[in-house]
C-alpha cells in the first residue's frame, strides 16, 4: 500500500522544547510507527539546533533562519515553495502562525492541495496585523484545528473561518506514557509538597504566584515547595532570584526545592515527588503541564486562565484569580485530607488516561486525515 505523504510546515526547529514542535513531534513519530495508517509525514522546519535529522523516524527537511523576522520570512517563502513542489503531498497540516502566514503567500503554486491549520493559542491572542496575514489563508484551508472547545466558540464568535474542529493537546508517550507506583512511593520527602513549573515570561505571572505561596502559609499550611523555572531570555536570572527569595521567604529555607531548565526527561520524574501541582497563569490556550502533572497522579489546582477550565475538568478545582481564596482553602483542604487528595490524584490521572493520551491524539487526526484527503 502506497502512503500518502503529510507535510508538516514550522518556523521552529523541532527539536527545540515548546508546544507546537512536541505536538508535531507526537503525529510524526505516531504515524511512523503505525504504518497500516496509511501516511508518512515529513517535516520542513529551519535546520536543528542539536538533534540529527537521522535520529527521527521520519523525514525532515531544513532551511537556515537568522534572527530578522523580515528576511526570515522571504526565506520560508523560498524554502517552502522548493520542498513542497518537490514532493508529492496529499495534505499540508500547518502548525504554526508564520508558517501559515508564509504558506499564505505561495498557495496559488499549489491549485487543490489541500491545507489545514492547527491554532495551538487563542483567537484574542494574535494581533490584528497577524489576524490580517492569517484570515485569507485559513478562508481557503480545509480545516481549523484548535486544541479547545474553548478556543473553538472563540474562532466562531470572533470570525467567519468554518469548518473548525477540536483536537485536545497530549504529551509525550515515551516519557509520561507509563505511571511508576513504585517511584511515587519511594519520593524524596514525606510532607505535602506543592508543585509550580513554567517559563519565566508575563503569561505565568510568577510574582501571583509567590502570592499564592504566601497565602497558604498564612493559612497555616505546613508544606514545601517544589519548583522548576526556566530561562530563555536576558534578565530572567534575575526574576528567578526575585521568586525564590520571595517564596523561601514563605516556606523557609529547607522548604524550597528550585531547579533550571529540566528536561523532558527529568519532568518526567519531577512531578512523581508533588502532591498538588498548582497553576497561577493569566493566560493558557491548553496548559500541558497540567497533563503531565495528571500522567503522573498529581491533584491539579488551577486559575481559571483560557483553556485550563477545560483541560482541568472540575470545578472545584478552579479559582479566580481575582479573590483567589478558594484556591488556597482547598489546597490546605487537600493536604490535610489525604482521603480527598487520592480520590482527586485518581481523578486527574483517569482524566488523562480516558481524554489526552498520544495513542488518541495519533487516532484523531488519522480520521480527520482521511475525512479530508
Amino acid at each position: 500500500m502506497a502512503l500518502k505523504k503529510v507535510v508538516y510546515l514550522l518556523e521552529y526547529p523541532i527539536d527545540l522544547p515548546g508546544g507546537a514542535q512536541m505536538s508535531t513531534l507526537s503525529i510524526c513519530e505516531g504515524l511512523s510507527a503505525h504504518p497500516e495508517y496509511g501516511y508518512e509525514p515529513v517535516v520542513i522546519c529551519p535546520e536543528l539546533l542539536s538533534r540529527r535529522k537521522e535520529d527521527y523516524a521520519f523525514r525532515i527537511l531544513t532551511y537556515p533562519m537568522g534572527e530578522k523576522r523580515i528576511p526570515n520570512l522571504w526565506k520560508r517563502i523560498r524554502y517552502f515553495k522548493k520542498y513542497l513542489q518537490e514532493g508529492d503531498y496529499s495534505l499540508i497540516h500547518i502548525q504554526m502562525s508564520e508558517s501559515l502566514i508564509t504558506y499564505g503567500f505561495i498557495r496559488r503554486f499549489f491549485g487543490k492541495l489541500p491545507y489545514i491549520y492547527t491554532d495551538r493559542g487563542l483567537f484574542f491572542g494574535y494581533r490584528k496585523r497577524s489576524l490580517f496575514f492569517m484570515l485569507p489563508a485559513l478562508k481557503r484551508s480545509r480545516m481549523l484545528v484548535t486544541t479547545t472547545d474553548f478556543n473553538r466558540r472563540l474562532w466562531e464568535e470572533g470570525s467567519k473561518i468554518r469548518p473548525i474542529s477540536v483536537i485536545p493537546n497530549t504529551i509525550n508517550d515515551k516519557l509520561f506514557g507509563s505511571y511508576d507506583e513504585q517511584r511515587r512511593r519511594g519520593r524524596k520527602h514525606a510532607g505535602f509538597t506543592l508543585g509550580l513549573a513554567g517559563r519565566i515570561c508575563v503569561e505565568k505571572d510568577w510574582p501571583f504566584a509567590v502570592e499564592f505561596v504566601k497565602a497558604l502559609k498564612t493559612a497555616g499550611l505546613d508544606f514545601r515547595v517544589d519548583l522548576v523555572l526556566s530561562t530563555f531570555e536576558k534578565g530572567d536570572d534575575e526574576k528567578v532570584r526575585q521568586i525564590t527569595e520571595g517564596i523561601r521567604e514563605a516556606v523557609g529555607e529547607g522548604n524550597l526545592e528550585v531547579h533550571l531548565n529540566h528536561t523532558q526527561e527529568q519532568m518526567a520524574d519531577y512531578y512523581y515527588d508533588v502532591d498538588v501541582f498548582l497553576m497561577t497563569s493569566s493566560f493558557e490556550s491548553f496548559g500541558k503541564a497540567a497533563l503531565e502533572a495528571m500522567s503522573r497522579k498529581c491533584a491539579v489546582v488551577s486559575s481559571r486562565a483560557g483553556g485550563l477550565p477545560e483541560v482541568i475538568g472540575k470545578e472545584e478545582n478552579l479559582y479566580d484569580r481575582q479573590g483567589f481564596e478558594k484556591g488556597v482553602r482547598y489546597v490546605k483542604m487537600l493536604a490535610e485530607n489525604p482521603e480527598k487528595l487520592e480520590k482527586d490524584r485518581e481523578f486527574f490521572y483517569n482524566r488523562y488516561r480516558s481524554l489526552y493520551t498520544e495513542e488518541k491524539y495519533i487516532e484523531r487526526h488519522r480520521r480527520l486525515y482521511d475525512e479530508i484527503i
